[in-house]
């Protein structure tokens, strides 16, 4: 019988500092509690509309809700925790300590997908707090770069946590009893692929290069990338994002002219950023189609990307279509 670690025992044997793994066991085991919320669904009535809208002016889910208070009562009692912020919050919310670590988190991305029980998750990152005041807004606007940890959870046929500190990317599968168990170590994606996600429905508003990328695609064989392709889309990041951990591909949420005043539709701090360390970690790359995603400097706590990434090479010949214009 095959022995598992635990997330317990795997930290033990991490470099990183006490102080972030109190951070990642807090997240972790809130995003075990949410996974019995989730798997609840319309036997504790947690399924359905809130009757309200978040920051980003959507219509929030009561598990929109839920989720985030439960992940914001958990960081605001963890001790290394001087900061906090959400997508579904409209500021950041210190602790009122200095030092340690400021969390941005998504609690349930692609929470539309709910109420039919598909896939959905929670997006977390890590950044260092400043060490001489309370942190404010401004302190919170680095770049992806200075993650010293990220991650998400999956909740779907198993709840998983995907996670990455001082290098490299691990899984974790929550057993019955409650356990994180390491079941997929040092996670790698495939630097090329034959399979793509993006949303097609809006295909008519694309920009020209993502056009000319898809339609090579949808070409096969006989076109000018001589191999077929197939399309997965889930309509939820984490989930999309997890089959890419899994076994390759390439996600991609590009500009469109639905809305051409805003750059994108994901969010760099919760989202992109997060998600993009993981994926550059495994190997992978994460662009918004001009620089290195990781790379660029927040302006505001809620900023939009264009996103693409997954297999190195794929999301290379991606970046090369953009900057043909």
């Amino acid at each position: 019988m095959t022995t598992f670690v635990d997330l317990a025992a795997w930290l033990a044997a991490e470099p990183a500092d006490a102080a972030l793994k109190d951070v990642v066991q807090s997240v972790a085991a809130t995003c075990a509690q949410i996974s019995g919320v989730v798997a609840s669904g319309a036997l504790s009535g947690s399924l359905g509309a809130a009757g309200s809208t978040n920051v980003q002016d959507e219509e929030q889910k009561k598990l929109d809700v839920i989720t985030n208070d439960l992940l914001s009562d958990a960081l605001k009692a963890c001790g290394p925790v001087a900061g906090l912020a959400s997508e579904e919050l409209e500021e950041v919310e210190p602790t009122g300590r200095v030092g340690g670590y400021l969390v941005t988190f998504d609690p349930l991305d692609g929470s539309s997908n709910i109420d039919v029980n598909v896939s959905v998750g929670t997006i977390f990152s890590v950044l260092p707090a400043p060490t001489d005041h309370v942190p404010a807004e401004a302190d919170f606007l680095q770049p992806g770069r200075n993650q010293v940890a990220a991650g998400y959870a999956v909740y779907g046929p198993q709840t998983m946590l995907v996670l990455t500190l001082s290098g490299g990317v691990n899984a974790f599968t929550l057993s019955a009893d409650g356990q994180w168990l390491l079941t997929h170590p040092d996670l790698s994606i495939k630097p090329d692929t034959a399979e793509f996600a993006i949303n097609m429905s809006n295909q008519r508003h694309w920009a020209d290069p993502v056009r000319r990328y898809i339609d090579g695609c949808l070409q096969g064989k006989e076109g000018p990338r001589a191999k077929n392709f197939n399309m997965r889309w889930i309509a939820s990041m984490v989930a999309d994002v997890h089959r890419i951990m899994m076994r390759g591909g390439i996600f991609m949420y590009p500009w469109d002219a639905r809305e051409p005043g805003k750059p994108g539709k994901l969010r760099l701090m919760y989202e992109a950023n997060p998600m993009g360390l993981v994926v550059e970690r495994a190997g992978g790359r994460a662009t918004d189609g001009a620089e290195r995603i990781l790379d660029i400097q927040p302006t505001k706590l809620h900023q939009r990307v264009p996103v693409v990434l997954g297999s190195a090479n794929e999301v290379e010949v991606v970046r090369s279509e953009m900057q043909r214009g």
